[in-house]
């Protein structure tokens, strides 16, 4: 027996959905709106929406992106994952397509009034499954500070030794020292020394020698390197 074509109304929509990252306050943070309607009226869900006809899953995000955050202000932006449940949306069969976006230490993109900033491991009640998608985020993120030197896209243009520390920590979610951050770094030429030094505070001391990334395009350094917690 033959099989009748798959309606047009059986076909799934496809949206596109973003997981911004920030180190805040010492913490990592995730960008999240609040919806006014149902379903899931009042929780927190990640920017995104729709494709538009004939839009790519990057211009999809990108647009969605530029009425949440100056997309200016995201200095790294990667697929993660497509999610295809067919019960994540109660109103119907959606695909959602998710990406990974990060925010330099530093900067504060301008975001709408019912757009805040949540640190990842305090996350409000949130929408559909995009609470699972940020923790998923989250351990990408925490793979590719690993292998990678992703870390530009979270750190500021340059830094001292001490605050790249905090951005590793924040995001890794575990102590980080920075002796050996440095000379893992340095050993795989992911950063190097800016020629600055940072003023003394009141306090005194040695002024703090400054560095910077040595660039700002994801490269993969040690493939199968992790920065674990010591034991």
């Amino acid at each position: 027996m033959s099989r009748k074509p798959v309606g047009e109304s059986s076909r799934p929509r496809h949206a596109s959905l973003a997981v911004v990252f920030q180190v805040r306050g010492g913490r990592l943070q995730a960008l999240l709106w609040q919806r006014a309607r149902e379903p899931f009226r009042e929780a927190w869900a990640l920017p995104g929406g729709v494709l538009a006809p004939g839009e790519t899953l990057e211009e999809s995000i990108r647009r969605h992106l530029a009425a949440k955050v100056d997309v200016r202000e995201v200095s790294h932006l990667e697929q993660l994952a497509t999610y295809s449940n067919a019960g994540r949306d109660p109103r119907g069969w959606e695909l959602a397509t998710a990406y990974l976006g990060l925010v330099q230490l530093g900067l504060d993109p301008d975001v709408p009034r019912d757009t805040r900033w949540h640190p990842v491991d305090e996350l409000p009640p949130t929408a559909f499954d995009h609470g699972e998608i940020v923790l998923a985020a989250r351990e990408r993120l925490r793979g590719k500070l690993s292998y990678s030197n992703a870390g530009f896209a979270l750190a500021p243009r340059t830094f001292t030794l001490a605050e790249l520390r905090e951005v590793y920590v924040a995001a890794l979610g575990h102590e980080v020292s920075a002796t050996n951050l440095r000379r893992v770094l340095e050993r795989r030429a992911v950063i190097e020394p800016a020629g600055e030094r940072r003023p003394s505070g009141r306090a005194g001391g040695r002024p703090a020698e400054i560095f910077r990334f040595r660039d700002t395009r994801l490269a993969i350094t040690d493939q199968f390197a992790a920065l674990r917690p010591r034991r």
